[in-house]
């Protein structure tokens, strides 16, 4: 090999060394985070940036657009960054049964959607994230259902719980300077334990029947009062006709008897003899 070629192949692998050395590339959906000797300086955009090659300068490259997704009292639905697998729903008790307020127990399986939304906190401030987002969701939703009684939370009180219990976690994360977003708590299953849910059902249906039957007699009541308040209505107009029609007859009569009176004041005696 000619000198040249070999003095050309050496400045083509300097260069190329130089230029991985001293770049890197920031993908989309990452956000650089740059360490010098170990200490944060600085944020790199996505794009190829300038860096000082290790070891004085270290990039991490969080995932910052990715919405990831942990499960709490199951597992197999889905991987923790929201795809679709295709493994059957395996229930993990030790996670999903929970104390209510009024002392019962339910199995709560639930989701949690979250963001990085500070990088460096992220990476700098807990040791473990994704392991802090789900004690914390775990954490969050016992308080809150500790605080509820077992029928609210089991119908009507689904939406309210998921908000409480986001609100509860973004407060807890922000504490601790975790640098994460809680983008949404999503309820699966709210039930009874396996052992009862059947008793329990028997119960919700009695309850539902005791709602129809009560509605039932709402409405009955409701076209009983109307039709009495009708009946009644028409008694009244009726009886104030009557009472109408007597009063003018009765002006009349006296009407009459008035203007005898002034006749028989004119003259007696023609009077009397013309009535009688």
């Amino acid at each position: 090999m000619s000198g040249p070629l070999v003095g050309l192949l050496a400045v083509v692998a300097i260069a190329l060394i130089g230029f991985f050395g001293f770049t890197v590339r920031v993908n989309p959906e990452e956000l650089g985070i740059v360490l010098r000797f170990g200490k944060y300086v600085r944020q790199l955009p996505p794009g190829l940036n300038f860096r000082w090659p290790y070891p004085i300068e270290q990039v991490a490259l969080p995932k910052v657009t990715r919405v990831n997704r942990i499960e709490i009292g199951m597992r197999g639905s889905s991987a923790t960054d929201g795809r679709e697998t295709s493994g059957a729903i395996r229930d993990v008790p030790e996670e999903s049964l929970m104390l209510t307020g009024d002392e019962n127990i339910v199995d709560v399986d639930f989701v949690v959607f979250w963001q990085i939304k500070n990088a460096a906190d992220y990476l700098f401030n807990i040791q473990n994230p994704e392991g802090t987002v789900k004690d914390v969701a775990e954490s969050a939703m016992r308080e809150i259902v500790g605080q509820s009684d077992i029928e609210p939370i089991l119908t009507e009180a689904r939406a309210k719980t998921e908000a409480s219990v986001q609100e509860l976690m973004q407060q807890t994360l922000d504490s601790y300077g975790a640098g994460v977003l809680v983008r949404q708590v999503q309820l699966q299953k709210v039930d009874p334990p396996q052992q009862v849910i059947d008793a329990f059902r028997d119960v919700q249906a009695a309850r539902a029947d005791k709602e129809r039957l009560q509605n039932e007699a709402r409405a009955y009541s409701n076209k009983v009062i109307q039709e009495a308040k009708g009946d009644a209505e028409r008694i009244l107009q009726a009886a104030q006709g009557y009472r109408g029609q007597v009063i003018a007859e009765s002006k009349g009569e006296a009407d009459r008897f008035l203007k005898v009176y002034d006749q028989y004041k004119l003259a007696p005696d023609v009077t009397r003899k013309r009535m009688f």
